[in-house]
């Protein structure tokens, strides 16, 4: 069964249907899900998945772009939050210069904390970086993030980034943008690394992979993304499907249902 890495399940967009939708996700393929926290106002939103659902785990951070929401009271708290039994990870954490929304150094500030708590909790990360390959790598590299483990999310660099991070030992998160025709990139990245670092996730609502792109996203179209990167590494589905789904439970420490 597919394991879904990362997914926004308590965004607005899941509003209409979101027991529903979540109902479903075992009876079409997917075994587990981690539920990946952006911002102070979705973490208890993150943590009440995992407490009504078996298979959802959770990863609590602050993403790039809301850090400037930080302080040391705030930290104190997400600190607490982040012990939960169901937190699987610290994220999603990094560095955006995309949408430069919040100043950059407050942004490496936040990162270089959040992986101190990896760290302190020994907790793997969960990475945002866009825009930012060269900062992201050497923040990384100075804070030893190696040690924790990390998936690089929503992975949208090139092989010779790739290399970087596959030497480090991390993980890179393959979703809908691989199945884009503009995404060029992404498959050479797919067909250069081995399938034993590469783990599948959503972006949920976001990203959506074709024929779906434009609709609300979710983990039942991940069979699209698999067979993509079946394409490109010449392999068969199951293979593909197998292998992630260990790389997720090995990377998140799941071994059975709770």
């Amino acid at each position: 069964m597919i394991f879904e890495t990362h997914a926004h399940y308590d965004d607005e967009a899941f509003d209409i249907d979101r027991e529903e939708l979540l109902a479903k996700l075992p009876k079409q393929g997917i075994e587990y899900v981690v539920n990946v926290s952006s911002e102070i106002s979705n973490v208890d939103k993150t943590i009440a998945l995992t407490e009504k659902y078996p298979y959802i785990y959770g990863a609590i951070g602050i993403h790039p772009d809301n850090t400037k929401e930080l302080n040391e009271e705030r930290f104190s708290w997400l600190k607490e939050k982040a012990k939960h039994p169901k937190c699987v990870a610290i994220g999603e954490v990094g560095l955006d210069y995309y949408w430069d929304s919040t100043d950059r150094d407050i942004q490496k500030t936040w990162f270089a904390r959040q992986m101190e708590l990896a760290r302190e909790l020994k907790l793997p990360l969960v990475i945002h970086s866009r825009d930012a390959a060269n900062d992201t790598y050497h923040m990384m590299k100075e804070s030893k993030a190696d040690e924790m483990g990390a998936i690089i999310h929503c992975f949208g660099y090139g092989i010779e980034q790739a290399k970087l991070y596959l030497q480090m030992g991390f993980y890179l998160g393959i979703g809908g943008v691989v199945t884009f025709t503009n995404g060029r990139k992404l498959k050479e990245v797919v067909a250069y690394a081995p399938l034993s670092q590469l783990v599948l996730e959503t972006d949920c609502p976001y990203l959506t992979p074709v024929p779906n792109r434009g609709k609300r996203n979710s983990s039942l179209y991940l069979p699209y993304v698999v067979k993509e990167i079946a394409r490109l590494k010449n392999i068969d589905e199951k293979t593909v499907i197998q292998i992630t789904s260990e790389n997720a439970k090995k990377f998140y420490g799941i071994k059975q249902v709770k």
